[in-house]
Protein backbone atom coordinates (compact mmCIF):
# COMPACT_ATOMS: atom_id res chain seq x y z
CA UNK A 1 0.00 0.00 0.00
CA UNK A 2 2.87 2.39 0.75
CA UNK A 3 4.05 1.88 -2.79
CA UNK A 4 0.64 2.84 -4.16
CA UNK A 5 0.12 5.88 -1.89
CA UNK A 6 3.55 7.23 -0.82
CA UNK A 7 1.95 10.42 0.52
CA UNK A 8 -0.24 8.67 3.09
CA UNK A 9 1.83 9.93 6.03
CA UNK A 10 0.03 13.27 5.84
CA UNK A 11 -3.39 11.60 5.75
CA UNK A 12 -2.54 9.40 8.73
CA UNK A 13 -1.42 12.42 10.74
CA UNK A 14 -4.66 14.23 9.98
CA UNK A 15 -6.67 11.15 10.90
CA UNK A 16 -5.08 10.91 14.32
CA UNK A 17 -5.80 14.56 15.08
CA UNK A 18 -9.45 14.52 13.96
CA UNK A 19 -11.91 14.54 16.83
CA UNK A 20 -15.14 12.60 17.14
CA UNK A 21 -16.89 15.85 18.12
CA UNK A 22 -16.10 17.51 14.79
CA UNK A 23 -19.06 18.55 12.60
CA UNK A 24 -20.38 15.77 10.36
CA UNK A 25 -18.60 15.57 7.01
CA UNK A 26 -19.44 13.20 4.19
CA UNK A 27 -17.10 12.22 1.37
CA UNK A 28 -18.66 10.46 -1.61
CA UNK A 29 -16.58 8.76 -4.26
CA UNK A 30 -19.07 9.72 -7.01
CA UNK A 31 -20.93 13.02 -7.29
CA UNK A 32 -24.40 11.49 -7.74
CA UNK A 33 -24.06 9.90 -4.29
CA UNK A 34 -22.74 13.21 -3.00
CA UNK A 35 -25.74 15.02 -4.44
CA UNK A 36 -28.24 12.66 -2.83
CA UNK A 37 -26.26 12.75 0.41
CA UNK A 38 -26.58 16.53 0.51
CA UNK A 39 -30.31 16.31 -0.13
CA UNK A 40 -30.72 14.00 2.86
CA UNK A 41 -28.15 15.61 5.16
CA UNK A 42 -29.17 19.21 4.66
CA UNK A 43 -27.12 22.42 4.78
CA UNK A 44 -25.56 21.77 8.20
CA UNK A 45 -23.56 18.80 6.90
CA UNK A 46 -20.56 19.27 4.62
CA UNK A 47 -20.60 16.92 1.61
CA UNK A 48 -17.83 16.60 -0.97
CA UNK A 49 -17.50 14.35 -4.01
CA UNK A 50 -14.30 12.96 -5.47
CA UNK A 51 -15.44 12.10 -9.01
CA UNK A 52 -17.27 15.13 -10.32
CA UNK A 53 -15.59 16.06 -13.60
CA UNK A 54 -17.78 15.14 -16.60
CA UNK A 55 -14.71 15.19 -18.87
CA UNK A 56 -12.86 12.60 -16.77
CA UNK A 57 -13.01 8.87 -17.46
CA UNK A 58 -13.84 7.37 -14.02
CA UNK A 59 -12.01 4.17 -14.95
CA UNK A 60 -8.73 6.10 -15.22
CA UNK A 61 -9.01 7.94 -11.90
CA UNK A 62 -5.99 8.00 -9.61
CA UNK A 63 -6.25 9.14 -6.00
CA UNK A 64 -4.28 12.20 -4.93
CA UNK A 65 -3.08 13.66 -1.60
CA UNK A 66 -6.11 15.99 -1.50
CA UNK A 67 -8.40 12.94 -1.68
CA UNK A 68 -6.56 11.41 1.29
CA UNK A 69 -6.92 14.61 3.28
CA UNK A 70 -10.67 14.61 2.75
CA UNK A 71 -11.06 10.96 3.67
CA UNK A 72 -8.88 11.23 6.75
CA UNK A 73 -11.31 13.60 8.46
CA UNK A 74 -14.62 12.30 7.08
CA UNK A 75 -17.36 11.20 9.45
CA UNK A 76 -19.00 9.12 6.74
CA UNK A 77 -17.65 7.77 3.45
CA UNK A 78 -19.83 6.61 0.57
CA UNK A 79 -18.69 4.71 -2.48
CA UNK A 80 -20.18 2.54 -5.19
CA UNK A 81 -18.47 -0.80 -4.65
CA UNK A 82 -18.83 -3.83 -6.98
CA UNK A 83 -15.24 -3.11 -8.06
CA UNK A 84 -16.22 0.18 -9.73
CA UNK A 85 -14.02 2.26 -7.41
CA UNK A 86 -11.55 -0.20 -5.81
CA UNK A 87 -9.15 2.64 -5.02
CA UNK A 88 -11.66 3.80 -2.40
CA UNK A 89 -11.49 0.65 -0.28
CA UNK A 90 -7.69 0.74 -0.56
CA UNK A 91 -7.59 4.30 0.76
CA UNK A 92 -10.01 3.60 3.58
CA UNK A 93 -7.88 0.67 4.67
CA UNK A 94 -4.75 2.82 4.57
CA UNK A 95 -6.38 5.65 6.53
CA UNK A 96 -7.95 3.91 9.54
CA UNK A 97 -10.31 5.89 11.74
CA UNK A 98 -12.45 3.73 14.07
CA UNK A 99 -15.31 6.22 14.38
CA UNK A 100 -15.68 6.77 10.62
CA UNK A 101 -18.74 5.12 9.05
CA UNK A 102 -18.83 3.69 5.55
CA UNK A 103 -21.66 2.95 3.13
CA UNK A 104 -20.87 0.66 0.20
CA UNK A 105 -23.91 1.18 -2.00
CA UNK A 106 -23.53 -2.07 -3.96
CA UNK A 107 -23.83 -4.02 -0.70
CA UNK A 108 -27.23 -2.44 -0.04
CA UNK A 109 -28.75 -4.00 -3.15
CA UNK A 110 -26.80 -7.25 -3.24
CA UNK A 111 -24.41 -6.42 -6.08
CA UNK A 112 -20.85 -7.70 -6.09
CA UNK A 113 -17.70 -7.88 -8.19
CA UNK A 114 -18.60 -9.31 -11.60
CA UNK A 115 -22.02 -7.64 -11.70
CA UNK A 116 -22.67 -4.57 -13.80
CA UNK A 117 -21.26 -1.88 -11.46
CA UNK A 118 -23.27 1.04 -12.90
CA UNK A 119 -25.86 0.56 -10.18
CA UNK A 120 -26.92 4.20 -9.83
CA UNK A 121 -29.04 3.68 -12.94
CA UNK A 122 -30.91 0.86 -11.18
CA UNK A 123 -34.22 2.31 -9.93
CA UNK A 124 -33.87 0.50 -6.59
CA UNK A 125 -30.41 1.85 -5.76
CA UNK A 126 -30.98 5.44 -4.69
CA UNK A 127 -33.98 4.69 -2.43
CA UNK A 128 -31.87 2.06 -0.66
CA UNK A 129 -28.91 4.42 -0.36
CA UNK A 130 -31.01 7.33 0.88
CA UNK A 131 -32.61 5.17 3.58
CA UNK A 132 -29.25 3.79 4.74
CA UNK A 133 -27.76 7.28 4.80
CA UNK A 134 -30.64 8.71 6.85
CA UNK A 135 -30.17 5.90 9.37
CA UNK A 136 -26.42 6.54 9.63
CA UNK A 137 -26.89 10.29 10.02
CA UNK A 138 -29.55 9.74 12.68
CA UNK A 139 -27.12 7.54 14.60
CA UNK A 140 -24.32 10.11 14.30
CA UNK A 141 -26.56 13.04 15.16
CA UNK A 142 -29.64 11.85 17.11
CA UNK A 143 -30.70 15.41 17.90
CA UNK A 144 -31.56 15.98 14.22
CA UNK A 145 -32.87 12.51 13.41
CA UNK A 146 -36.34 13.85 12.66
CA UNK A 147 -34.86 16.28 10.13
CA UNK A 148 -33.01 13.50 8.33
CA UNK A 149 -36.13 11.35 8.20
CA UNK A 150 -38.17 14.26 6.86
CA UNK A 151 -35.64 14.91 4.11
CA UNK A 152 -35.65 11.20 3.31
CA UNK A 153 -39.42 11.29 2.85
CA UNK A 154 -39.09 14.35 0.61
CA UNK A 155 -36.42 12.64 -1.47
CA UNK A 156 -38.44 9.45 -1.86
CA UNK A 157 -41.41 11.48 -3.05
CA UNK A 158 -39.20 13.29 -5.57
CA UNK A 159 -38.40 9.92 -7.19
CA UNK A 160 -42.05 9.15 -7.91
CA UNK A 161 -42.04 10.94 -11.31
CA UNK A 162 -39.03 8.84 -12.34
CA UNK A 163 -40.77 5.59 -11.41
CA UNK A 164 -43.91 6.77 -13.21
CA UNK A 165 -41.87 7.66 -16.30
CA UNK A 166 -40.24 4.22 -16.34
CA UNK A 167 -43.63 2.53 -16.03
CA UNK A 168 -45.04 4.66 -18.84
CA UNK A 169 -42.11 4.04 -21.18
CA UNK A 170 -42.19 0.31 -20.44
CA UNK A 171 -45.67 0.02 -21.94
CA UNK A 172 -44.17 1.19 -25.23
CA UNK A 173 -40.59 -0.09 -25.10
CA UNK A 174 -41.00 -3.60 -23.66
CA UNK A 175 -39.35 -6.01 -26.08
CA UNK A 176 -37.90 -3.25 -28.27
CA UNK A 177 -34.35 -4.16 -29.41
CA UNK A 178 -31.68 -1.69 -28.32
CA UNK A 179 -27.90 -1.75 -28.06
CA UNK A 180 -25.09 0.08 -26.26
CA UNK A 181 -21.34 0.51 -26.41
CA UNK A 182 -21.11 -0.24 -22.66
CA UNK A 183 -23.65 -1.40 -20.05
CA UNK A 184 -23.67 2.01 -18.34
CA UNK A 185 -27.44 2.40 -18.75
CA UNK A 186 -28.08 -1.33 -18.52
CA UNK A 187 -30.17 -1.43 -15.36
CA UNK A 188 -32.54 1.22 -16.65
CA UNK A 189 -32.88 -0.57 -19.98
CA UNK A 190 -33.81 -3.70 -18.04
CA UNK A 191 -36.38 -1.75 -16.04
CA UNK A 192 -37.85 -0.50 -19.33
CA UNK A 193 -38.20 -4.09 -20.53
CA UNK A 194 -36.11 -3.58 -23.67
CA UNK A 195 -34.22 -6.34 -25.45
CA UNK A 196 -30.58 -5.37 -24.91
CA UNK A 197 -28.37 -6.75 -27.67
CA UNK A 198 -24.57 -7.08 -28.05
CA UNK A 199 -23.96 -7.58 -24.35
CA UNK A 200 -20.71 -9.51 -24.86
CA UNK A 201 -19.34 -6.54 -26.81
CA UNK A 202 -20.44 -4.16 -24.04
CA UNK A 203 -18.77 -6.18 -21.31
CA UNK A 204 -15.52 -6.39 -23.26
CA UNK A 205 -15.39 -2.62 -23.72
CA UNK A 206 -16.25 -2.00 -20.06
CA UNK A 207 -13.51 -4.38 -18.92
CA UNK A 208 -10.93 -2.95 -21.32
CA UNK A 209 -10.61 -6.14 -23.35
CA UNK A 210 -10.96 -6.77 -27.08
CA UNK A 211 -14.41 -7.92 -28.25
CA UNK A 212 -14.36 -10.99 -30.46
CA UNK A 213 -14.56 -10.56 -34.22
CA UNK A 214 -18.00 -12.20 -34.23
CA UNK A 215 -19.25 -9.79 -31.55
CA UNK A 216 -18.02 -6.82 -33.56
CA UNK A 217 -19.61 -8.17 -36.74
CA UNK A 218 -22.94 -8.75 -34.96
CA UNK A 219 -22.93 -5.21 -33.61
CA UNK A 220 -22.18 -3.77 -37.04
CA UNK A 221 -24.93 -5.85 -38.59
CA UNK A 222 -27.46 -4.64 -36.01
CA UNK A 223 -26.68 -1.04 -36.88
CA UNK A 224 -26.37 -1.33 -40.65
CA UNK A 225 -29.59 -3.32 -40.97
CA UNK A 226 -31.56 -1.36 -38.37
CA UNK A 227 -32.11 -4.36 -36.12
CA UNK A 228 -31.98 -2.02 -33.12
CA UNK A 229 -34.00 1.11 -32.46
CA UNK A 230 -31.38 3.11 -30.57
CA UNK A 231 -27.69 3.07 -29.58
CA UNK A 232 -26.77 4.08 -26.04
CA UNK A 233 -23.28 5.57 -26.09
CA UNK A 234 -21.01 6.15 -23.10
CA UNK A 235 -20.13 9.75 -23.85
CA UNK A 236 -17.64 9.96 -20.98
CA UNK A 237 -15.29 7.04 -21.68
CA UNK A 238 -13.56 6.85 -25.03
CA UNK A 239 -12.81 3.58 -26.79
CA UNK A 240 -11.83 3.16 -30.48
CA UNK A 241 -14.29 0.33 -31.13
CA UNK A 242 -17.10 2.12 -29.33
CA UNK A 243 -16.35 5.26 -31.34
CA UNK A 244 -16.50 3.19 -34.52
CA UNK A 245 -19.96 1.93 -33.58
CA UNK A 246 -21.06 5.47 -32.83
CA UNK A 247 -19.96 6.60 -36.27
CA UNK A 248 -21.65 3.63 -37.90
CA UNK A 249 -24.91 4.34 -36.06
CA UNK A 250 -24.87 7.92 -37.29
CA UNK A 251 -24.19 6.78 -40.86
CA UNK A 252 -27.08 4.32 -40.66
CA UNK A 253 -29.28 6.97 -39.03
CA UNK A 254 -29.85 4.88 -35.93
CA UNK A 255 -30.77 7.26 -33.07
CA UNK A 256 -28.00 7.77 -30.50
CA UNK A 257 -28.46 8.67 -26.83
CA UNK A 258 -25.46 9.59 -24.70
CA UNK A 259 -25.18 8.34 -21.13
CA UNK A 260 -22.59 9.63 -18.66
CA UNK A 261 -21.01 8.06 -15.61
CA UNK A 262 -20.84 11.36 -13.73
CA UNK A 263 -23.77 13.61 -12.88
CA UNK A 264 -23.57 16.75 -15.05
CA UNK A 265 -22.61 19.95 -13.19
CA UNK A 266 -25.43 22.08 -11.88
CA UNK A 267 -28.05 19.32 -11.95
CA UNK A 268 -29.77 17.13 -9.42
CA UNK A 269 -29.82 13.35 -9.60
CA UNK A 270 -33.56 13.36 -10.26
CA UNK A 271 -33.27 15.76 -13.20
CA UNK A 272 -30.30 13.89 -14.64
CA UNK A 273 -32.10 10.54 -14.70
CA UNK A 274 -35.34 12.07 -15.97
CA UNK A 275 -33.39 13.71 -18.78
CA UNK A 276 -31.92 10.36 -19.81
CA UNK A 277 -35.38 8.78 -19.78
CA UNK A 278 -36.81 11.61 -21.87
CA UNK A 279 -33.98 11.17 -24.39
CA UNK A 280 -34.69 7.45 -24.70
CA UNK A 281 -38.40 8.10 -25.15
CA UNK A 282 -37.80 10.65 -27.89
CA UNK A 283 -35.19 8.51 -29.66
CA UNK A 284 -37.39 5.42 -29.95
CA UNK A 285 -40.30 6.37 -32.16
CA UNK A 286 -43.78 4.98 -31.87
Amino acid sequence: MKKLFPWLGLGLLLATTAQATDPITIVAAENFYGDVAQQIAGPEVTVSSILSNPDQDPHEFEASPSVARGLSAASLVVYNGADYDPWMSDLIGALPRPERKTIVVADLIGKKTGDNPHIWYDPQTMPAFAKALAEQLSALDPAHAADYQQRLATFEKSLEPIHAKIASLKTRLAGVPVTATEPVFGYTLEALGTEVRNQAFQLAVMNGTEPSASDVAAFQDDLKNHKVKVLIYNSQASDPLADRMLSLAKEAQVPVVGATETEPPGTKFQDWVMGELDAIGKAVKE
